[in-house]
């Protein structure tokens, strides 16, 4: 289980979070959706010690992540950062095998498990036609979908994925929830779409102004009532022709 417990982040200019609490059960699936500038992504970087909170703690399994060390969050969490960086040559399969690094010794090479390990992942991604590329020469999708089978690869017990569908045509945003939902990991996922959140999530927590302003079933938050708070528009929501999960539509 990941909790957040009354967690807030400032700047000397604003308040980012304020005074957040969620919990995130063992094997569900928890979308944070909100407005841009809303807090999510700041607070996911406190779960994984990106950002430190100034006021309460973050715990996984009962271990306050900032009383760990660093290499505690590299076993135990698979992240998908908004922004990844790299300034020099690594192939596809490299960036895969870094997800590995925090379980390993210092000086504890890759064997063959690894090396399947990571083909695997790639697999689960369809990125096995690209494992010998530069990560430098691909699209942005086939960024992202490497970057999902680096936070696999080590097969955490905790996902926090930060916008993990940008840049991912309908056929691999589908294909990734789909994936997620199959591992079975515990999940925290923000997301802009919202139907995906949707059909997809167990709860959702709707962010806004360094809050969560609600907390519940996709039913219960996805209401035209918060829609109008939270994002300042007039929707409908419909049920899904196929599974009845809830649909945004704007007037």
């Amino acid at each position: 289980m990941l909790v957040f417990d009354d967690v807030c982040v400032r700047t000397a200019e604003r308040v980012l979070l304020d005074g957040v609490c969620l919990e995130v059960a063992e094997n569900e699936i928890v979308g944070l959706v909100g407005p841009n500038g809303c807090g999510k992504s700041t607070l996911l970087r406190t779960a994984y010690r990106v950002r430190r909170p100034d006021r309460g703690s973050v715990t996984l399994q009962g271990r306050d992540v900032w009383r760990e060390p660093v290499s505690f969050v590299g076993r135990h969490i698979g992240v998908v950062a908004q922004a990844f960086a790299l300034d020099f040559p690594l192939t596809v399969a490299e960036v895969v095998m870094l997800g590995l690094a925090a379980a390993k010794g210092l000086f504890e090479g890759d064997d063959e498990e690894d090396h399947a390990r990571v083909l695997e992942c790639l697999r689960e991604v369809d990125m096995t036609d690209r494992i010998r590329d530069e990560f430098a020469t691909l699209s942005g999708g086939e960024r992202q979908r490497t970057l999902i089978a680096q936070a696999l690869v080590g097969d955490p017990e905790m996902l926090l994925l930060d916008e993990p569908t940008n840049h991912l045509d309908l056929h691999y945003q589908v294909d990734l929830m789909r994936l997620v939902r199959r591992r079975g990991v515990t999940t925290l996922v923000a997301l802009h779409d919202l139907d995906l959140a949707g059909r997809y999530c167990d709860r959702i927590a709707m962010m806004a102004g360094g809050t969560i302003r609600a907390v519940g079933t996709p039913r219960e938050v996805l209401c035209p009532e918060l829609l109008s708070e939270v994002y300042d528009v007039d929707a409908m929501v419909l049920d899904h022709p196929v599974d009845g999960s809830p649909m945004v539509v704007l007037r």
